[in-house]
């Protein structure tokens, strides 16, 4: 999950400055037109394939789709960062997203290795590894690209780094998922021929994998394991019946889920979109002025405050309050922050430095507390046999949204841009109006008659 955070996230702070380098954009307002669509191939890739991985999960186990979703963030993010035109850079993000299937198995996973009552704080961890992603990917992405012009003693404009002046943060990136692939197969092998005490580090090492990646797929009950075959046979017939994708569909509870959840996803992507590409454009265009530091830097705050969401707030308010109550209160207090944010281009110096990153802070936390409660809901709508392909379902539909928002978010953005002395919703305060009225509707679909909650609740 970290690794699949890190290569969605680390592209934001130089977004921008990677379309200008490209040449593509005729006007410099042009830029987060084209931007918008880097920023959606990774999840057209991802909604193309998402149901595919999720079936893969239910029949051959979350393991292998796992490891080979990280192989593809080494592959292809590594690529992206190599790229000097704009259709490589869309082909590269389209490849990962389309060949990263671990997002909808590890979410089925996490709620089957905890129990019904540390499930919240399951999927609180689980979302905790995706917000140190989040921290720091805008970090890697922020400081390491264009090392030839921030260190120019260390990185000469002739090196491999000054021609491709983004590959740096791709590879630091890449080379963390090379040491995760290598400790899913290799690990105890390499340990165990280099230190001392062999058994010791055998016997630990095995023990930490055991714990580490333990395969759900084909645990039993108590029953199974007692050698009820009755029992087991009745199960298997139950669960290949109910296992298609038709049924599944047919679950009201469980798309009503999926849906308004995918609608908070798309404003979630549009806004970290243009939240970047705003504050790096030129303050004559109603921006910030930001350089890819100030922005790697409001990013891994950003992560900062999901992390701590994750960790300390969500499970005793989603306990205390139910997950829909504080889904509620997270969309109403993210309305009110995202209508004054426009309102910061009047601030300066370090005022404004603070200001950004404490609206940073609190908007990942109220999209965190919103995400995290229907996230819970959606497994527990459907049993175990069904997890990975509803995740897969889910992580299709989040997807699309979350690649229409994104395309949508740029053109307005670019639109908004060149209308600085209108009379209604000038600038940036259109771009932040429009992103208000998504949350609007996906609040507005939290009530009956649209959601509506499972008759049977799974562990």
């Amino acid at each position: 999950m970290i690794i699949t955070a890190l290569s969605t996230s680390s592209i934001f702070p130089f977004l921008y400055f990677m379309i200008r380098d490209f040449h593509i954009a005729k006007r410099e307002e042009d830029i987060s037109f084209y931007a918008g669509f880097i920023g959606c191939s990774l999840l057209v890739g991802r909604f193309l394939t998402s149901l595919l991985w999720g079936i893969v999960a239910d029949r051959y186990g979350r393991k292998p789709v796992m490891i080979i979703g990280t192989m593809a963030v080494l592959i292809f993010n590594a690529t992206f960062g190599l790229s000097k035109s704009y259709w490589m850079a869309i082909t590269s993000r389209f490849l990962l997203g389309a060949c990263n299937g671990v997002i909808g198995p590890m979410r089925a996973y996490v709620t089957e290795v905890c129990r019904r009552e540390h499930q919240p704080l399951g999927v609180s961890l689980i979302m905790s590894a995706w917000g140190i992603g989040l921290v720091i990917g805008p970090a890697i992405g922020g400081f390491l690209a264009q090392p030839a012009e921030k260190f120019p003693n260390v990185f000469s404009q002739e090196s491999i780094f000054g021609r491709f002046p983004y590959f740096l943060a791709s590879l630091a990136i890449s080379i963390y998922a090379l040491f995760v692939f290598v400790i899913c197969f290799w690990l105890p092998v390499c340990f165990l021929y280099c230190v001392p005490y062999r058994a010791v580090v055998e016997c630990c090492l095995l023990l930490i994998s055991k714990l580490l990646l333990q395969e759900t797929l084909h645990s039993h009950s108590a029953e199974d394991k007692l050698g009820f075959n009755d029992v087991e046979k009745s199960q298997s017939t139950e669960s290949k019946s109910s296992n298609s994708s038709l049924t599944l569909l047919r679950n009201w509870p469980l798309m009503s889920m999926i849906i308004v959840f995918s609608i908070f996803q798309m404003h979630d992507t549009a806004y970290s979109e243009v939240f970047s590409l705003w504050a790096v454009s030129p303050r004559s265009l109603g921006g910030l002025s930001f350089s890819t530091d100030n922005v790697g830097q409001a990013l891994a705050a950003a992560g900062i405050g999901m992390l701590s969401c994750n960790l300390i707030l969500y499970p005793a308010l989603g306990i205390s309050l139910g997950p829909l109550t504080v889904t509620r209160t997270g969309a109403v207090l993210s309305i009110l922050l995202l209508t004054c944010l426009p309102f910061t281009t009047n601030l300066r110096g370090v005022t404004l430095t603070l200001v950004i990153d404490l609206a940073s802070i609190l908007q990942n936390m109220f999209s965190c507390i919103i995400s995290i409660g229907l996230f819970l809901q959606q497994n527990r709508a459907v049993s175990q046999e069904q997890r990975g392909a509803a995740n897969g379902i889910a992580l299709s539909i989040t997807s699309l949204c979350n690649a229409i928002g994104p395309a949508i978010a740029g053109t307005v953005l670019s639109w908004a841009q060149s209308r600085q002395n209108a009379s209604f919703l000038p600038g940036s305060h259109m771009v932040f109006f429009v992103l208000n009225m998504v949350k609007f509707i996906g609040l507005l679909m939290t009530f009956k008659p649209f959601l509506v909650k499972p008759a049977q609740e799974f562990d």
